[in-house]
C-alpha cells in the first residue's frame, strides 16, 4: 500500500462508511480542494465509491460555515425532489456523516474533510463536446437555482465576501499592479490595458443590485461545465456538484460563468489564444436549457442582462487570474510557470469574441424568452 492510499484509508476511517477499504486514488481536477476517490467492499462483495475532500482553508477561512451551507442546500433540494418526484436526473449530491454524526471531520494531519456519495456511470467535461451537453448543463444549473429559489437567502451565509463583486475585483487588481510584489507587471501591460479600458462595465450588476432592480438569490457561484455530472451513456445532466461557493448572489453570475466555461472550444489554460472563440451554437444551447428551468422565477431585467453577464463574468475571471499571477499564484493551483497568465489571456480573448457577437446574443434571448 502506497503512502497516498494509506492516507486515503486513514481519512475514510473517520466517516460512517460501510464495508472494507479496498483502494483509493487522487482526483486532480479542480483548482481549490484536495480530492480523493475511495473504494469500499461490503460483505456481499459489492464495491461502492466515495469522494473524500479536504476544504482549502486558505480559500475558505470558515470551512464549518461552508459545510453548514452545503448541508442546508442539499437537504432542501433532496426534500423537494423526494416530495415532488421531479426529474432531476434521479440522483443528487449527499453528505455522508462522520462517525460522530457531524457533516465533516478534522483529519489527523489537520484540515477539515467531508465525504460525498460518488455518482457512478457519470463523468465531467472540462470542454463541452456538443450542444446537447451544453443544453443539459444549463438546464441542470437552472433547475438548481429553481430548487433553492424558495429557500430564504438569509438561511445561507456568505463564505467569500465580494466573490462576484467585479468592482472589488478590479480594485484588488489595481493594488496588485501598484505593488508588483513579484516583478511581473512589465510583462502584462497588454492585458492591463485591455481590462482598464473596460472599467466602466465592472459596476453594472452591482449598481442594479444596490438600486433594487436585481434580486439577491441563493446561487451556485461556480457554474463550470465540470461541476455538472453527465451520464456517460445518454449525455443527460445528472447532478450539480461542488457546492462550496453556494451563497447569496445574482442568478446572472451563474449564467455568465456558465457561458464563460462552456462556449469556448479549448480549455481555460490554452496557450494559443487564437483558438479561443465564443461559439454561438453553444450559447444558444445554454440559453435554451437555462431558460427552460429558470424562466419562471427570473425577472425581465435578469433575462435581458443574460448576454451582458457572460461578458462581465468572463472579464472578472480574467481579472482574478491576472491578480493571482501578479500576487505570486497564491489562490489557484498552478502546474507551470505563467499558468495563471495563460488562463487570464484565454478569458480576455473570450471577452473580445463575446463583444463581437453581442448583438446576435441579444436576439437569441428575445427568441427563447
Amino acid at each position: 500500500m502506497t503512502d497516498l492510499v494509506r492516507n486515503i484509508s486513514q481519512i475514510g476511517e473517520y466517516f460512517a462508511i460501510d464495508g472494507t477499504f479496498v483502494g483509493g486514488e487522487e482526483i486532480e481536477s479542480g483548482h481549490i480542494n484536495t480530492t480523493y476517490l475511495a473504494s469500499y467492499q461490503n460483505a456481499d462483495g459489492e464495491v461502492s465509491r466515495y469522494i473524500l475532500q479536504r476544504i482549502n482553508e486558505h480559500v475558505f477561512s470558515e470551512p464549518l460555515v461552508v459545510m453548514k451551507n452545503i448541508e442546508r442546500v442539499t437537504r432542501h433540494i433532496n426534500r423537494k425532489v423526494f416530495r415532488a418526484k421531479r426529474d432531476f436526473g434521479g440522483q443528487t449530491l449527499n453528505l455522508y456523516p462522520g462517525r460522530d454524526g457531524k457533516n465533516c471531520v478534522a483529519g489527523a494531519a489537520g484540515g477539515i474533510w467531508r465525504c460525498y456519495n460518488y455518482i457512478e456511470g457519470c463523468c465531467t467535461y472540462d470542454v463541452v463536446e456538443n450542444t446537447r451537453q451544453a443544453y443539459q448543463a444549463a438546464k441542470a444549473f437552472g433547475a438548481f437555482q429553481d430548487l433553492v429559489s424558495d429557500l430564504p437567502v438569509e438561511k445561507v451565509s456568505v463564505t467569500i465576501p465580494d466573490f462576484h463583486n467585479t468592482p472589488a475585483r478590479y480594485v484588488r487588481l489595481m493594488e496588485a499592479i501598484k505593488n508588483d510584489s513579484h516583478g511581473r507587471v512589465a510583462d502584462v501591460q497588454e492585458e492591463i490595458n485591455f481590462i482598464t479600458s473596460r472599467e466602466s462595465i465592472t459596476s453594472v450588476l452591482v449598481d442594479h443590485l444596490k438600486a433594487g432592480r436585481l434580486i439577491e438569490r441563493i446561487t451556485h457561484n461556480d457554474t463550470k461545465l465540470n461541476n455538472v455530472m453527465i451520464d456517460e451513456q445518454t449525455d443527460e445532466a445528472v447532478c450539480v456538484i461542488d457546492l462550496d461557493t453556494v451563497m447569496p448572489g445574482l442568478a446572472l453570475y451563474d449564467f455568465g460563468d456558465l457561458v464563460r466555461g462552456a462556449t469556448s472550444p479549448v480549455e481555460e489554460d490554452e496557450e494559443d489564444v487564437s483558438k479561443v472563440v465564443m461559439r454561438m451554437s453553444m450559447f444558444e444551447a445554454l440559453l435554451e436549457g437555462y431558460l427552460e428551468t429558470a424562466k419562471n422565477f427570473l425577472t425581465p431585467l435578469e433575462i435581458e442582462l443574460l448576454p451582458f453577464s457572460a461578458k462581465l463574468i468572463t472579464m472578472e475571471t480574467g481579472i482574478r487570474f491576472l491578480t493571482d499571477h501578479l500576487e505570486g499564484d497564491v489562490y489557484f493551483k498552478t502546474q507551470r510557470e505563467g499558468h495563471n497568465l495563460d488562463r487570464c489571456r484565454t478569458q480576455l480573448a473570450l471577452v473580445k469574441s463575446i463583444e463581437a457577437q453581442e448583438d446576435q446574443m441579444v436576439s437569441l434571448v428575445k427568441k427563447w424568452s
